[in-house]
């Protein structure tokens, strides 16, 4: 009772789920983003397209068995996007199944505009995305057509992604063909889907930013999650061989080799601005 009356306690949705309290919504959430509306020399090359991997799954189980409202984090996903596209690159949008591409609308900016306009303008992708294994039938010949894989973050890219063979056949198939993989957040827990069926994880010795779970273990104290994380993204990483470029959830961003990461929804920006200058530099 003393939640609610403060604003704490986590809110209840229709679906039983849980979405941020009143506090944390405040403290973690925006109207408006940073994101910097920079003109571009358009690039007309052609490895001209982005495979947008998304997730399609909403509620996140905690230890205590409550379910966290998820999804993809709007901002991780349409800031570094809008930085891509106005550098002139297109995107495939799929998801596992190629149900609805499911985001976290609590967080959404609904003062801005940028990314209100190409949230609207994907709209109809992301409402029929492609399915994962109908991308693997018909574009696995297409490499020189595609410049990198980017997987947005939001708890929900943790949700059945990191387990998904079609996942790790596209992550293998980035790496074995110079493409970049770029990420953010949670959205790296992808990254554990590269170890189905025995394979070898192509990140061991990556410098990588992460969301850290030392915050993730903090958040339920103000009703972000309500409950504790059914299992610790950072820590899997370090015990993989990851190097860790973060140890806050803020806008630290970092280049390995091709693969290139950010570290909170604070990093959106300088993601999609890195993405793209380390794009252009390698596509010249």
């Amino acid at each position: 009772m003393l939640k609610k009356l403060f604003g704490i306690a986590p809110q209840l949705e229709e679906d039983g789920s849980y979405k941020p309290s009143k506090l944390a919504l405040k403290l973690a959430t925006s109207d408006v983003t940073d994101f910097e509306n920079i003109t571009y020399q358009k690039y007309l090359g052609k490895k001209s397209k982005i495979l947008i991997i998304f997730t399609e799954q909403k509620n996140m189980k905690m230890k205590n068995g409550k379910l966290f409202s998820t999804g993809n984090h709007p901002v991780e996903a349409l800031v570094p996007m809008l930085h891509l596209r106005n550098a002139g690159f297109d995107f495939e949008i799929a998801t596992p199944t190629g149900k609805p591409v499911v985001f976290e609308m609590w967080a959404f900016p609904e003062q801005d505009k940028h990314v209100k306009d190409i949230y609207d303008e994907l709209k109809f992708q992301f409402e029929q995305p492609t399915k994962l294994t109908d991308f693997i039938s018909t574009e696995f010949n297409q490499a020189a057509s595609y410049a990198a894989v980017f997987i947005p973050g939001g708890h929900g890219s943790m949700i059945n992604v990191p387990e998904d063979k079609n996942v790790g056949k596209i992550l293998h198939w980035a790496h074995q063909n110079d493409l970049f993989t770029i990420s953010l957040c949670h959205g790296p827990g992808s990254f554990l889907a590269t170890l189905i069926d025995r394979q070898v994880f192509i990140y061991d010795g990556y410098k990588m930013c992460v969301f850290p779970d030392s915050v993730d273990e903090k958040t339920p104290m103000i009703g972000y999650l309500p409950g504790k994380m059914p299992w610790g993204l950072s820590e899997k990483m370090k015990s993989l061989g990851v190097n860790l470029m973060n140890t806050k959830s803020d806008d630290t961003v970092c280049v390995d080799r091709r693969l290139i990461t950010g570290a909170s929804p604070l990093a959106s920006n300088n993601l999609g601005k890195l993405a793209v200058k380390t794009l252009f530099k390698a596509l010249k």
